[in-house]
């Protein structure tokens, strides 16, 4: 397929290309810029400030902690359990410096899953925030963690400010259960441990493993995808180049309530900013959206990212139409599909484009994103990053033509090396170099993509092909709608019949008031024949909808 983005659409400033070898390491790139933005504020959670310089001094003291306390050695993984808080910046940064593999750990994780990824991966040594340590407890002895470190929310917000955060959490809102991890070193210790040791280098390539980062497990058992040092700073790079135009060195706050140890965020929030000097203000529960507008309201924000359910959220909760928007340059969907009806708003109140992203764990993640000066809603994930290359492939092997849908392939420099002691699920997504992505899209004139949908997730009734994103977005430009999902169920006459999840904006929305609005959009396949009101939708950590919940 020829790169006719490349010509057609490339925006000015933006390079076709990126050098993926620019730093040797995460670790290069980290040393490098904590010294040239040393004085400028690098992380903010729940008031509390970190400059660059600071960052780097406790980075390097938990990395001497875990390289000369503990003995872990270049190429052992460690996993980190912990939300947004400072906390993480510093034990990710610590645990690469050290020389080993982070494994990223959803904290709401049940005991199963934990005890999958903690054998799966290997991992020697963990943190974790005490709110979780009883579902570590339940496991632990079936795993190969040796080491545990154990944070309260509150550690790093210092003073009277720490302490009545960690009092208020364990025994106001007693969201601390009882546990016992015997052995288990306070974070804080470590830290003044790691003081007083000094860490002896460790050689980093851009051939390590940075990341073992698990994928959601939506077909079959979740998988860890190998991101190395190199495939990390290939789209760092990439997401730097398609975004610095708009940007200024040293002045920007990105607003991070995606959680950190989701790759969407630990890329284009943690690792990309760093290389800008921006500050991260980190949001530790996003679901508490009155608390995460307050926040919002106490800083000029200049950049944010999210799914389409977060925008959607903050656009229905009071006092977000009040926020000053003026410093507001980028807001960057990802993780799924942004709805034009959320785009539009969004745009309407801020006054601020809602550019759209395309990613996948295994990519690490950024494939594609919109021309920071596109106008207004596409409905498409735009054009492909800097040194990637998308096809479109037929069910036959061959390469669709324009306007046809077909399998997205992606080759880059940012194609992670495989899944981790699984042979077989890698030769089935990688094939010389290429990914094959499992999402059917199509390619416009210009080189624009379009997402239809996953191939998983295709309806058909009577024959066609239907896909849930149409559905859901019809639905939700009825202004009686909060939320839409939409999926397949058995039919003896069809085949399939199209169910439609909702939850109502108004009470008073009933039934055949949505179906009568999905037929003035749809063809009568495609309208929904079963429609389901509920309080909420099940959805990931991110907030992406969980449709193979729903079926």
């Amino acid at each position: 397929m020829e790169k006719i983005w490349l010509e057609k659409s490339y925006p000015p400033g933006v390079p076709h290309d990126i050098d993926p070898d620019k730093y040797a390491s995460i670790v290069e790139m980290f040393d490098k810029y904590v010294a040239q933005y040393a004085d400028r504020t690098s992380f903010i959670n729940m008031g509390a400030e970190i400059t660059y310089r600071e960052l780097e001094l406790q980075v390097s003291a938990f990395a001497a902690y875990l390289q000369k306390d503990l003995g872990l050695k270049k190429g052992d993984k460690f996993a980190i359990m912990v939300p947004n808080t400072l906390q993480y910046p510093i034990a990710l940064f610590g645990a690469l410096k050290a020389g080993l593999t982070v494994v990223n750990v959803n904290p709401m994780y049940t005991a199963r899953e934990l005890k999958h990824q903690l054998n799966d991966s290997g991992a020697k040594g963990m943190l974790i925030v005490e709110n979780f340590a009883g579902t570590l407890q339940e496991v632990i002895a079936d795993t190969p963690v040796e080491h545990v470190i154990l944070t309260a929310l509150g550690d790093r917000l210092g003073g009277m400010k720490g302490a009545l955060v960690n009092f208020v959490v364990k025994y106001v809102k007693k969201m601390v259960p009882s546990f016992s991890l015997p052995g288990a070193v306070k974070f804080n210790q470590a830290l003044a441990k790691g003081e007083s040791l000094t860490l002896d280098p460790v050689e980093v390539s851009g051939e390590d493993l940075a990341f073992l980062q698990y994928t959601g497990g939506t077909t079959g058992v979740s998988k860890g995808a190998m991101l190395t040092h190199r495939n990390m700073v290939a789209n760092l790079e990439q997401a730097k180049a398609a975004i610095k135009p708009m940007l200024n060195e040293g002045e920007e706050i990105v607003v991070t309530a995606l959680p950190l140890y989701h790759i969407f965020a630990l890329t284009a929030n943690c690792l990309t900013f760093l290389t800008l000097g921006g500050t991260n203000l980190l949001i530790t529960n996003p679901r508490d959206m009155p608390s995460f507008v307050k926040e919002l309201g106490k800083y000029p924000f200049t950049c944010i990212t999210g799914v389409n359910t977060l925008f959607n959220g903050l656009l229905n909760t009071p006092g977000f139409s009040q926020l000053d928007f003026s410093s507001l340059k980028l807001a960057l969907g990802g993780g799924m599909a942004v709805q034009q009806p959320v785009a539009e708003r969004w745009e309407a109140l801020t006054k601020t484009r809602l550019l759209e992203g395309y990613g996948l764990t295994e990519c690490a993640p950024m494939v594609s994103i919109s021309p920071y000066n596109s106008k207004g809603y596409d409905g498409t994930i735009g054009i492909p990053a800097s040194s990637t290359d998308i096809r479109i492939v037929r069910e036959d092997g061959t390469t669709a033509d324009i306007n046809e849908p077909g399998e997205m392939w992606v080759y880059g420099p940012q194609v992670m090396k495989g899944y981790y002691n699984r042979q077989e699920a890698t030769d089935e997504i990688l094939k010389d170099g290429w990914l094959a992505t499992g999402d059917i899209a199509e390619m416009d004139e210009n080189g624009f993509f379009k997402i239809v949908d996953r191939k998983k997730d295709m309806i058909i009734v009577s024959g066609f092909n239907v896909f849930p994103n149409e559905i859901e977005e019809v639905a939700m430009m009825h202004e009686g709608v909060i939320e839409a999902a939409a999926i397949g169920v058995p039919h003896e006459v069809s085949g399939e019949i199209i169910k439609l999840f909702i939850v109502k904006k108004d009470d008073a929305l009933s039934q055949k008031e949505l179906v009568d609005h999905c037929s003035k959009h749809l063809t009568n396949y495609k309208v929904p024949k079963l429609i389901e009101f509920r309080d909420e939708l099940p959805k990931t950590n991110v907030g992406k909808i969980l449709r193979r919940e729903l079926r």
